[in-house]
């Protein structure tokens, strides 16, 4: 992970966090289908995922906040662009897998 979490924004954690497992189920899906070349990056994006949420909590912590009580408070943004609702809605198989296992819905 290049950036510095201290340094993000607690949007931009979160947002950052939702990436991170969005890739995951998609790597564990190609790995699942012998398509994934490389499989140490499931390790090392779980350890990511781990950093994430390690920092998230601390950050929750000093702001005398309930657990998981960042997430709830910040309103995360679609990496799908605004002018595209009909790309958003036919995402495909995989997308829906996703969304369904990170609670997207």
């Amino acid at each position: 992970m290049a950036t510095n979490l201290k340094d993000l924004s607690n949007e931009q954690l979160m947002q950052n966090l939702q990436e991170r497992e969005r890739a995951l189920v998609g790597m564990r899906f190609r790995l699942s289908m012998n398509q994934l070349e490389n499989t140490a990056t499931i390790r090392t994006v779980r350890k990511d995922i781990a950093r994430i949420k390690t920092e998230a909590r601390r950050r929750e912590v000093e702001g005398g906040l309930a657990k998981d009580g960042l997430a709830s408070g910040t309103k995360l943004v679609s990496s799908a662009p605004a002018a595209a609702p009909v790309a958003a809605e036919r995402g495909g198989f995989l997308k829906g897998i996703v969304d369904k296992l990170t609670g997207k819905e």
